[in-house]
């Protein structure tokens, strides 16, 4: 979805100028791109990486560059959970910021050291590429605010795929005051 977002942003039409072949499952488009009379792939990382190193593709492009912030990741809770546990919420908001501003604060090598047990079938030159992609390319906010810009970015990718029947005002599913309060 975002994709098409961002191809329709730039004029270009995804079902009239463009093939795009949907019948792949999207865990298995890196294995299938070299093989295949594609000139383009969509992929997230590690793939897009493992690519580009072994002389299959070039990565050409962010789709979180050339959308916005798309909150790809955000977390929710039940609002009786939230009224119910606001201490736990906090300390979660703020573990998140922590980690956040490690990745600020860091170099690619010292966060792909830090990361690589997590990504055990990468190795650590990868994770310190991908890092570095991510890092040059301002892929990490510096705190967990969900800003309304992004929600309504969001609900317009949605919007323009047919999946969203319809909006929904920011104020009525969004709270940042726990990452407001993480920020401090």
């Amino acid at each position: 979805m975002v994709f098409e977002y961002i191809l329709k942003k730039n004029g270009i039409d995804p079902d009239a100028d463009l093939s795009i072949d949907r019948s792949i499952s999207f865990g298995l488009t890196a294995a299938a791109f070299p093989g295949s009379n594609a000139d383009y792939t969509v992929e997230f990382e590690p793939f897009a990486t493992g690519l580009e190193l072994e002389g299959s593709g070039s990565v050409v492009a962010s789709l979180g560059t050339e959308s916005g912030y798309v909150p790809y990741t955000a977390y929710s809770a039940k609002k009786s959970y939230l009224e119910a546990h606001p201490e736990i919420i906090q300390k979660f908001t703020n573990a998140i910021q922590k980690g956040m501003d490690y990745v600020n604060s860091h170099t690619a090598e010292e966060i792909a050291k830090t990361i690589q047990p997590q990504f055990k079938e990468t190795p650590l030159e990868n994770i310190t590429i991908i890092v570095g992609r991510y890092k040059d390319q301002d892929s990490w906010k510096t705190d967990t605010v969900f800003e309304k810009e992004s929600f309504d970015l969001l609900q317009n990718i949605l919007e323009e795929a047919g999946e969203l029947p319809a909006r929904v005002p920011y104020e009525d599913l969004v709270t940042t005051a726990y990452s407001e309060a993480a920020k401090k």
